[in-house]
C-alpha cells in the first residue's frame, strides 16, 4: 500500500459526468500520508458503500418499479401529478428531464470515490482495493442496466480528458473482468461486520446477474434482443456461481417462525440470512429509504378522525398512495390459493395491523367511519363527465380522451380515486421512523439467496447442466416450500420460473431486469396499452434516456435512440 499519495478532492462527479471542457481535477490538500489501519481503511470505504443511500432509497426504485407491470403511477385531481413524471415511466414514456431517470450523476459520483479510494489504498494491484473496485463494477452495471452504453470510469480523469461511453456489451466485458480478478480477493465472512459491505458472495450474485442477462447486455444494440432466441454461453458459469454461494453455508431462506414478511421489516438486518448484499438504513442516521410512502392509501396516515392508521398507530406524517399494483401484476401474486408472500398485500378490504408485532389483525380499517376496500382494477377520471370511469380491458382505445386526466393517469381525489388499485406493506412503516422526514429504517436487499436459488433453476431450463443432485424442479420448491405455497408436481416452464420471480421478488427493483429478459417487457399491462395516448412500446425504451443535464455536460455524448 502506498503511504504517500496525493488526495485528489475532484468536485465530485464532475470528473467523470463532464465533457473536456467541465473537468475540474485541481487538487484542495496537499501530500497526505495514508494511515495504514483497519479502522482508516474502513473509513476510507464507508462513504464509497453507501454513497447510494438515497438514490436506491427512492429515484432508482421509482424507475425500476414504475417501468414494470409492478406498479402504475396514478395520481388524484392533480395531487401527484408532479408533471407526469409517474406516469411516464409507467407508460414507458419517459421525459429525459424527469427526476424519475435523473439519477444518473449520483452514480457516477460513487463511481468518483471509489477510484478515489482505489488509488488512495494502493492502486488496483493492491488486494486492498478489492472492495472498492466492486463498488465501482456495482455502481458501472447500475449505469449499464439502466441507460445502455456507458462510460468505463476506471481512473481519475485528469485535466482536459474527454470521457466518452462505450458500448454497452464492452461495458459488459470490463465489468466481468473486474468481477472475476477481484473475487479471489473479496471477503468470504458473512456477519456483522460485513452486512452492506462486499464480499466475495456479493460479487459472484452480481456477476450471475450480469450472465444470465449476457444476451441482453451484449446485443447489437438493446433494441436487437430477442428473447424467443436467447442463446447464452454463460449458463454453466452461472450454476457454478449459484453453487459456490449455496454451497458456502452462509445463507439460507428460513427466517424462523416469523416467516416471510419479517425479511423486509424495519427489524431486518445481518440476523436475515437470505440477504447477500443489502443496503443498510437508518431512519435518523442513515436516511433516504421511502419505499412505503407511496404505496400507502392516500390518508393511511391515521382513520381522518384523529385515530390511528392501519399500521396501528398515526404515523405521523401524510401519505403519497400514488403506486398502485397493476392489475395483470396482482393476478400474479394473488394466484397461489395459500403463499405467506400474499400477507404483504392489500387486497380488498383493509385490515388494521400490530404497530408493535407488525401482525395482521381481523379488525377493519375505516377513514372517517368508512371502510376502505380496494379495487383491483384501476379506473381513471375523466373530468369532462366527472364519476365516470374509463378502465383498461374491454374498453375500446377511443374511450380514452387525450386530456391531462387520463394522461397523468387520474383516479381522482376522494375515497373512491385513492382505492383504485391494490397497495403493499412489504417495507412496514412505523411512527418513530415516518415523524423523521418520511424516511424508514427498512433495510434494502439488493441480492438475496431466494433469488440465486431461483437463477440456477432458470439456468438449468435454459440450458445449463444441473448438478449437485438439483433439478430445476428442487430448485423451485425450495421457494414454494418455505412460504408455504403449494409445490410443482412437475418440471417448470421458464414462464412459471418468471412469474414465481415476480412472487418472490415483488418490490426489489428487479421485474424490468426480469422482464426485458423473458420478453415481456413489450407486453400490456396497466395502462401500458396499445392505442392509450403516450404509452410506448418501441424497444428502444428498454433502457432510459440520459437525463437532460448529464448530455448538457457532455457535449460530445448523443441521446440514447428513440429519445
Amino acid at each position: 500500500m502506498k503511504t504517500n499519495i496525493k488526495l485528489l478532492f475532484a468536485a465530485g462527479l464532475i470528473a467523470f459526468t463532464t465533457s473536456c471542457t467541465d473537468l475540474d481535477v485541481t487538487p484542495e490538500a496537499q501530500l497526505t500520508e495514508y494511515p495504514n489501519s483497519v479502522e482508516a481503511v474502513e473509513a476510507q470505504l464507508a462513504d464509497v458503500y453507501f454513497h447510494l443511500r438515497g438514490t436506491l432509497g427512492r429515484r432508482y426504485m421509482e424507475a425500476q418499479a414504475l417501468s414494470s407491470d409492478e406498479w402504475v403511477g396514478i395520481s388524484f385531481d392533480g395531487d401527484y401529478a408532479d408533471g407526469g413524471i409517474y406516469a411516464q415511466c409507467s407508460l414507458h414514456n419517459w421525459d429525459p428531464s424527469s427526476a424519475s431517470i435523473g439519477w444518473y450523476e449520483d452514480v457516477t459520483a460513487g463511481i468518483t470515490k471509489a477510484n478515489k479510494a482505489i488509488v488512495n489504498l494502493g492502486g488496483e494491484e493492491s488486494d486492498a482495493s478489492a472492495q472498492a473496485r466492486y463498488m465501482r463494477a456495482y455502481y458501472t452495471w447500475i449505469i449499464m442496466d439502466s441507460y445502455g452504453d456507458a462510460p468505463i470510469l476506471d481512473h481519475l480523469a485528469t485535466e482536459g480528458e474527454l470521457i466518452d461511453r462505450s458500448p454497452r456489451a464492452d461495458v459488459a466485458r470490463w465489468i466481468e473482468s473486474e468481477l472475476l480478478t477481484i473475487i479471489p480477493q473479496l471477503p468470504t465472512t458473512v456477519d456483522v461486520t460485513t452486512y452492506g459491505k462486499p464480499t466475495r458472495y456479493a460479487a459472484e450474485a452480481l456477476l450471475v446477474k450480469l450472465y444470465i442477462n449476457w444476451p441482453v447486455y451484449t446485443a447489437s444494440s438493446v433494441s436487437a434482443y430477442d428473447a424467443a432466441n436467447y442463446s447464452n454461453e454463460h449458463l454453466n458459469d452461472v450454476v457454478t456461481l449459484c453453487d459456490d454461494i449455496i454451497q458456502s453455508g452462509q445463507f439460507s431462506l428460513s427466517e424462523g417462525a416469523k416467516g416471510y414478511r419479517s425479511k423486509f421489516w424495519p427489524t431486518n438486518g445481518p440476523q436475515i440470512k437470505d440477504f447477500i448484499y443489502a443496503m443498510p438504513f437508518d431512519a435518523i442516521t442513515a436516511q433516504g429509504f421511502q419505499y412505503c410512502r407511496p404505496r400507502i392509501w392516500r390518508q393511511g396516515r391515521n382513520d381522518g378522525n384523529g385515530g390511528p392508521g392501519y399500521f396501528g398507530s398515526d404515523i405521523g406524517n401524510s401519505t403519497g398512495g400514488n403506486f398502485s399494483i397493476s392489475p395483470e401484476f396482482a393476478d400474479v401474486l394473488m394466484a397461489l390459493p395459500s403463499d405467506d408472500r400474499q400477507e404483504n398485500i392489500l387486497a380488498g378490504q383493509i385490515y388494521m395491523f400490530d404497530a408493535t408485532t407488525f401482525a395482521k389483525t381481523t379488525t377493519p380499517y375505516k377513514y372517517q367511519g368508512q371502510n376502505v376496500v380496494l379495487d383491483k382494477t384501476i379506473r381513471l377520471k375523466n373530468r369532462t363527465d366527472a364519476g365516470v370511469y374509463y378502465y383498461e380491458w374491454g374498453t375500446a382505445p377511443s374511450a380514452y380522451p387525450a386530456g391531462q386526466d387520463v394522461i397523468q393517469l387520474n383516479t381522482g381525489k376522494d375515497v373512491k380515486g385513492w382505492s383504485q388499485g391494490y397497495k403493499s406493506v412489504k417495507y412496514f412503516v412505523t411512527r418513530e421512523n415516518f415523524i423523521n422526514g418520511r424516511n424508514q429504517d427498512n433495510d434494502l436487499p439488493i441480492f438475496r439467496y431466494a433469488d440465486i436459488l431461483m437463477t440456477k433453476a432458470e439456468a438449468i431450463a435454459r440450458g445449463a447442466s444441473a448438478t449437485n443432485g438439483e433439478s430445476v424442479q428442487s430448485l423451485m420448491n425450495q421457494i414454494r416450500s418455505y412460504v408455504n405455497a403449494p409445490t410443482f408436481s412437475g418440471t417448470p416452464t421458464l414462464e412459471e420460473i418468471y412469474q414465481e420471480r415476480g412472487r418472490e421478488l415483488f418490490d426489489e427493483n428487479w421485474r424490468r431486469n426480469d422482464m426485458i429478459r423473458f420478453g415481456h417487457f413489450e407486453d400490456e399491462y396497466g395502462f401500458h396499452r396499445r392505442g392509450f395516448p403516450t404509452a410506448r412500446f418501441d424497444k428502444e425504451c428498454r433502457v432510459f434516456p440520459i437525463p437532460t443535464d448529464v448530455l448538457n455536460k457532455n457535449t460530445n455524448w448523443k441521446q440514447n435512440p428513440g429519445f
